[in-house]
Parts: C-alpha cells; sequence; structure tokens
C-alpha cells in the first residue's frame, strides 16, 4: 500500500489505520495546561452558557439541566484538539465518560464492525 487509506484493506485495517495516523499531534504538559484554562475561561462566558441552555447532550439527544451538562472536546484536547467554540459541545456525564479521548468517527467505525 502506498498512502491513503486503499481500498484493499478490510474495514477493520482501514479503522486501525485511520486510528494510527489520525490527530496523532504530541501534546506537551504546557500544551495540554494551556488548554484546561482556555477550556476555564470559555465555560465562564455567556456563550458557553446559551449552549447548555438548551439542555441538550450533543451525542444522544437527551434532555438535561444545564448544571447536568458537562464541556466535551470533539477533539480531545490529548489528541491535540484546542479548548474553542469549534470543538466543544455540551454533553451529559455518560456520554463524556464513554467516549473518553476517542474521536466519534472512531466508534462509527467500530460500529461497522
Amino acid at each position: 500500500m502506498t498512502g491513503g487509506m486503499g481500498k484493499g484493506l478490510h474495514r477493520r485495517e482501514r479503522a486501525q489505520r485511520f486510528e494510527d495516523i489520525a490527530f496523532a499531534m504530541p501534546v506537551t504538559p504546557d500544551d495540554a495546561a494551556r488548554e484546561r484554562a482556555a477550556a476555564r475561561e470559555l465555560r465562564e462566558s455567556q456563550w458557553w452558557r446559551n449552549q447548555i441552555a438548551a439542555g441538550r447532550c450533543h451525542y444522544c439527544g437527551g434532555t438535561f439541566r444545564p448544571s447536568e451538562l458537562t464541556m466535551d472536546h470533539v477533539i480531545p484536547v490529548a489528541r491535540g484538539g484546542k479548548s474553542d467554540r469549534h470543538n466543544v459541545v455540551p454533553c451529559c456525564k455518560a456520554c463524556n465518560n464513554a467516549k473518553k479521548a476517542r474521536l466519534a468517527v472512531e466508534d462509527a467505525l467500530d460500529a461497522l464492525g
């Protein structure tokens, strides 16, 4: 195989190859600390209050009180994601705990089997 995902690979092999190359940015402890600080600041913003006021989990679509929603990084900080409006979504604690440091596409690939 030369570059890319290649059509000759089986679905599981393509998924593993994706996981090996997707968002493998090295994150230093300083980078992580900086993003955690940015997330704390964003949590205090009017924009975030508006996001959680709707009471919807981004992943399961469930309805929750705003105090029951957490801030999730779609691309996790541990994988190079940033704490900005384009990368954080409100989600319930159960979905946030289940997602861990994975990408939604990884779960979708796993579901394909």
